[in-house]
């Protein structure tokens, strides 16, 4: 019985990397004085690392400016992912993070429904409270039964110990919930943890094919196409009724396997 819905933020609840990390880490590099700007198409290839700090090692050991002895590069992505995080907490509160369309609508469905939310984010708590507070309200932390964030999961995904540490907080099993995700990565850490995906593609994924999601959508107010395995329709959105139908199917294929 789908007990739970387990929610990503970063690219699942709202465009934050495009609209949010990204514009904050380039006003970064300018407040630093350096060089550095990372445009769409840049930013959408260093997505495939995980983390805000561990995209921003990756990218210096390439840059040329950037310091060649390590730990004085590791102090420096160390501050700049500090500054980041302060003017991406400007960015969220002044509204200008919208959340992606039908996710409102899918969580009063889901708690209208006794169906619990929780998060599963590798984002700091300072990001997640940023833009939560703005779209949530200040009391927005009610609305969730476990929140999970970078500072209590530092393995990032694709590793599956947010999804573990969630499954915890929430007191069930990986056959009680599902997970909602944008990213490959967000993809391999909730199956890793035995729980099956909605995938709502972000911008920097829109193409990918996203193969072993229970389904697929551009967003959650868009057609789905569920996986092969379940045979089902493409609905004009995806909601709650939606989701039962297709995880109670996907369990009973895993039984009768």
């Amino acid at each position: 019985m789908l007990a739970a819905l387990i929610w990503d933020v970063d690219g699942t609840l709202a465009e934050t990397e495009r609209d949010g990390h990204r514009v904050a880490f380039n006003e970064s590099f300018e407040s630093f004085g350096l060089p550095w700007r990372w445009d769409v198409a840049r930013y959408t290839e260093l997505l495939r690392i995980t983390g805000g700090r561990e995209r921003l090692l990756h990218d210096l050991a390439m840059q040329p400016a950037a310091p060649t002895d390590t730990d004085e590069r590791a102090r420096l992505a160390a501050a700049l992912h500090t500054e980041k995080n302060r003017r991406y907490a400007q960015i969220a509160r002044r509204g200008a993070i919208p959340l992606r369309p039908g996710v409102l609508r899918l969580m009063r469905e889901a708690t209208t429904a006794g169906v619990r939310l929780a998060i599963a984010s590798t984002t700091s708590r300072s990001n997640l409270e940023a833009l939560f507070e703005l779209q949530f309200g200040a009391g927005w932390r009610e609305h969730f039964a476990t929140v999970v964030c970078g500072e209590d999961a530092p393995l990032r995904k694709p590793d599956p110990q947010v999804y573990r540490r969630c499954l915890e907080g929430l007191d069930l099993d990986p056959e009680d919930t599902l997970a909602i995700e944008d990213s490959p990565n967000g993809l391999a850490a909730a199956t890793a943890a035995g729980v099956p995906v909605l995938v709502t593609r972000s911008l920097a994924f829109a193409s990918h094919p996203f193969d072993g999601a229970l389904a697929v959508c551009d967003d959650l107010d868009h057609p789905a196409a569920p996986s092969p395995r379940l045979c089902g329709t493409s609905p004009a959105r995806v909601d709650l009724a939606q989701l039962r139908e297709w995880h109670a199917a996907w369990w009973r294929q895993r039984a009768a396997a």
